[in-house]
Formats: structure tokens, C-alpha cells, sequence
């Protein structure tokens, strides 16, 4: 597969359609605000690099989420995610904008506020340099609950959910920090081949990684 051209903006999809239950709060979760601003609004600021494209997918009847973009990032096209089928399922909601989108596609979530321009730049620069996906990843000491990244001789196969996971995988400390990068051109054909043979029987993401493989 040819990497895109340098001069190809990103298209970046946030994910906002989380209700955030464990907030024990009316007020969207993405909405919450760290340092003075929505936890969006970081996330935004980030996803606004290199002449980039954004899209936010949000839930059924966000009204408040959907403010706040048209306010923070009133260019960026808004997708109503209306039921909640996985992640894979989210970024599809956004079909329109990748089908009419050339260039790599990056998948972020708006409740993470810490996420900076530069680490999605150098995510960019692994598509741009030949990879079809490219995937952020932390090490933890305590990797209980994270999806984990399964690497041999430096080339990541897959991401496998805890509760998909062999007793040798849940072993790892490799985690899946949530954001992926689909060179141009494949992230349709991806997400499109995902599956819900899963103990939780979603759409995850994360399968485009062995897909691609």
C-alpha cells in the first residue's frame, strides 16, 4: 500500500457519544472540565493540526455535546452514533465524512483531555511511512482492564480485549491507549470487515489490526 501524500490532511474522528455513567453526573461526560475547559475542547484543540478535518460522533439527544462543537469547532461535521454497538459501530456513524475522505483517517475519544498535537503527529508519520494501521500504546504496571497490544519481532498482529484474552495475553503490559490511525484509503474496507464474534458481541476497533494484518 502507497502512504499517503505529506501534503494529504488527516481527517480525525472524535468519539463523544459515551454517556459516562460512573460520573454520577447529568452533564455529558466528554463536557466535564479539566483546566478550565470541557475535556472536548482539549481534544479538539489537538485534532485542529496541520489543516486536519474533524468529525465528532455523538449519542442520541446530545444536544449540549453538539453546542458545544458548533461553538469550539463550528467547520466540523457532527454524526449521531444511535445505538451503541461498539466503537468500530461509532466511528462508522461517521461513513459520510470517510467515504468522501482521502487521506488517513484518526480515531480519538473526547475524554481525553491530556492528548497532544505532537502524538498525533507522530502517529501520522507511521501511516505516512508505510503502515496501514498505527496504534497508540502505554506500558502498565498493572495492565487489568486495558485491551492489550500483541507484538512478535516488532510488528503489532493484534489488540485483544481482556475478557478475549489467553491467560499468556492478559500477561502482557503492552495496553491499547485507545488511539488508531487507518492509512488512506483502507479505513472503510476496515471497518467495514469488522465482526461482533466477541464475548460482549460489539463492533471493536480494535479487530482492524488483525484485519489489516
Amino acid at each position: 500500500m502507497s502512504p499517503q501524500p505529506a501534503s494529504s490532511p488527516p481527517l480525525i474522528v472524535v468519539l463523544a457519544a459515551g454517556e459516562g455513567t460512573r460520573m454520577k453526573s447529568e452533564l455529558p461526560k466528554v463536557l466535564h472540565r479539566v483546566a478550565g475547559l470541557p475535556m472536548l475542547g482539549h481534544v479538539l484543540v489537538a485534532a485542529a493540526l496541520d489543516q486536519a478535518h474533524r468529525a465528532v460522533v455523538v449519542g442520541p439527544g446530545a444536544a449540549a455535546v453538539r453546542a458545544f462543537v458548533a461553538g469550539a469547532a463550528p467547520e466540523a461535521a457532527v454524526f449521531e452514533q444511535r445505538e451503541r454497538l461498539g466503537t468500530a459501530h461509532a466511528v462508522l456513524a461517521a461513513e459520510p465524512a470517510l467515504a468522501a475522505h482521502k487521506g488517513t483517517v484518526v480515531v480519538v475519544y473526547g475524554d481525553t483531555p491530556l492528548l497532544t498535537a505532537e502524538t498525533l503527529r507522530r502517529l501520522l508519520a507511521e501511516t505516512a511511512g508505510g503502515a496501514a494501521v498505527a496504534v497508540l500504546g502505554f506500558r502498565a504496571a498493572d495492565p487489568t482492564g486495558y485491551g492489550r497490544l500483541i507484538v512478535e519481532a516488532g510488528r503489532l498482529l493484534a489488540i485483544r480485549e481482556e475478557r478475549d484474552a489467553t491467560a499468556a495475553e492478559r500477561a502482557v503490559t503492552l495496553c491499547n491507549g485507545g488511539v488508531m490511525a487507518l492509512a488512506g484509503g483502507t479505513a472503510l474496507t476496515l471497518l467495514r470487515a469488522i465482526g461482533n464474534a466477541n464475548a460482549k458481541g460489539e463492533y471493536y476497533l480494535t479487530d482492524a489490526v488483525e484485519i489489516a494484518n
